[in-house]
């Protein structure tokens, strides 16, 4: 495995991160494909032993209990300071006012709650799962700030949002003196580089790191374009997200994989793998060759031609994911 600094931070990350919301009790939340603890912990020992050392969940992943079992998986499988623990702040947690949101009143309740499932005394990376139109980004960063000055968090990031807002965030916090996002965890793959545009030349120029949520565009970029799984017969989200325009980057996917005689999957990541400011890519995993094909991505190397083909089909779409 190899690793890199997030950013411009000294913190050192796997080049592969492990989504964990995958991992949640059946029956909590809203993800039916999702694994208890029991099915969980493999890849856990699995990301461990390929040298993984990044994961992360969020407080709204199956109502909680994905961190839980993070928490409690990991804890009993490594010492805390082995691993580089990260979730997210926002959706909601509870009925009524204040139950969701980037308020100061709702991140100071989140996040203490987030490390009481965690099991931890910090989290080394506490993100904003997105933007909230109705709390001032000041109140939201001078909360954050307090989170890092009390030793809940080592640093803050953020998660999809337009440019302008991700600019805004990142001069409030230098004109106030406090702490600044050092990561933006965006959606980011072969069938969706709207990215491109402006907030990875932003990322890049800010010293920020990218760590890409579904790289590999919900599994569509792992298998024919009319095939379906358990997962992508029942995500209402992610059918939102790419249209039958894409089908032919697809095809194109697997005419390069089945020239190299590999799986499509380590093509895709190995794309985005080579992509400027882009530090891990967030890969979910429910079976061993999912994190199998993960790792050996971070040792391929496309060449010019392939990479040609892989985005020449690539047409601009409607801005999806911030939401």
């Amino acid at each position: 495995m190899d690793y890199v600094c997030l950013g411009t931070t000294g913190l050192q990350v796997s080049r592969i991160c492990l989504g964990c919301m995958s991992y949640g009790e059946p029956g909590r939340g809203a993800h039916p494909w999702s694994l208890g603890k029991e099915a969980a912990e493999p890849f856990f020992r699995q990301a461990l032993d390929a040298g993984i050392n990044f994961f992360d969940t969020a407080n709204v992943y199956s109502a909680g209990s994905s961190e839980e079992i993070t928490g409690q998986t990991l804890l009993s499988m490594v010492s805390r300071e082995e691993v580089v623990i990260a979730t997210k702040v926002h959706g909601r947690m509870r009925p009524g006012p204040n139950g969701q949101g980037l308020s100061r009143k709702a991140i100071l309740a989140e996040i203490d709650s987030s490390l009481a499932r965690l099991g931890t005394d910090y989290v080394d990376l506490y993100q904003i799962h997105r933007w909230d139109y109705d709390t001032p980004i000041e109140e939201t960063l001078e909360a954050l700030h307090d989170v890092v000055k009390a030793g809940k968090t080592r640093y803050i990031g953020a998660s999809s949002m337009y440019s302008w807002q991700f600019a805004k965030a990142l001069y409030t916090a230098d004109l106030n003196g406090w702490t600044r996002f050092v990561s933006m965890q965006n959606h980011y793959n072969l069938l969706y580089r709207e990215e491109e545009r402006e907030m990875i030349p932003l990322c890049v120029d800010q010293g920020v790191g990218v760590i890409p949520w579904s790289p590999l565009a919900r599994g569509r970029l792992t298998r024919p374009w009319a095939q379906q799984t358990a997962r992508s017969e029942t995500d209402e989200f992610g059918r939102s997200l790419y249209s039958e325009d894409s089908r032919s980057i697809v095809e194109a996917v697997l005419s390069v994989a089945a020239k190299r005689e590999i799986p499509p999957a380590r093509v895709a990541l190995a794309w985005l793998l080579g992509k400027p400011g882009v530090d891990a890519p967030i890969v979910g995993a429910t079976k061993v060759s999912h994190l199998e094909d993960a790792v050996a991505a971070v040792d391929l190397r496309l060449d010019d031609s392939e990479v040609d083909l892989l985005e020449k089909n690539y047409h601009p779409c409607a801005v999806v994911g911030f939401s």
